[in-house]
């Protein structure tokens, strides 16, 4: 309330701009829910944004004030999968660095959606380039970022030399578990399979 030589007046209320509208955490949790849903049951080339609402229980402009598109959604619940900003192992050695990193790995790869998903998706990457651009980029990004962590820390330590050829190494790393999951779709890993992956992964990169 302000007050001038005519008295108190009432100050306009502020409206909220249009389009500014709060993003529900439990909205987005929603369709981030029935994305999974909806890849699983009909795959990304019949998969919809009406489709995806509807599931969700909300209109298709709560799906269009978070995402552009439904590769883009898709994109957002791939880089969850793929570890996207795990924090970096400091377990103080190379290969107890990469059985956390298998660990948390293997039980994303081996989700019962996920392992629907991805390879729908791969098959899908072979016919649209950006999807196979997009998909590239955001599911090497998420494991590369870690895995350089990783590395770095045991170039620190003196386990690894300066002139370690990082790309291999990183192919190294990820390359395996990547084959036996989602290439061949191993139903199980063999026991104590990731001790012994991390454990011949560290001595081929301390070789390089």
């Amino acid at each position: 309330m302000t007050t001038n030589a005519d008295g108190p007046q009432t100050r306009p209320r502020r409206r909220t701009p249009a389009g500014a509208a709060v993003l529900r955490e439990d909205v987005t949790e929603a369709i981030r829910a029935a994305v999974f849903e909806e890849l699983a049951t009909v795959g990304y080339a019949r998969m919809s944004i009406e489709g995806i609402a509807r599931r969700a229980g909300v209109g298709k402009t709560a799906v269009y004030r978070r995402w552009r598109s439904k590769l883009h959604l898709v994109l957002d619940i791939v880089s969850a999968i793929a570890v996207q900003g795990l924090p970096a192992p400091e377990t103080g050695s190379l290969e107890g660095d990469l059985r956390v990193l298998y660990e948390v790995t293997s039980r994303a790869l081996r989700h019962p959606v996920a392992s629907q998903i991805i390879p729908d998706l791969q098959a899908e990457a072979a016919r649209n380039p950006e999807i196979a651009e997009a998909m590239q980029k955001t599911l090497r990004d998420g494991q590369e970022g870690v895995a350089l962590k990783i590395v770095a820390a045991a170039r620190q330590r003196g386990e690894v030399g300066e002139d370690l050829d990082r790309e291999l190494a990183l192919d190294l790393i990820s390359g395996p578990l990547y084959w036996r999951s989602v290439v061949i779709r191993s139903p199980k890993l063999p026991k104590r399979y990731l001790d012994a992956l991390a454990r011949a992964t560290a001595e081929a990169i301390k070789a390089l």
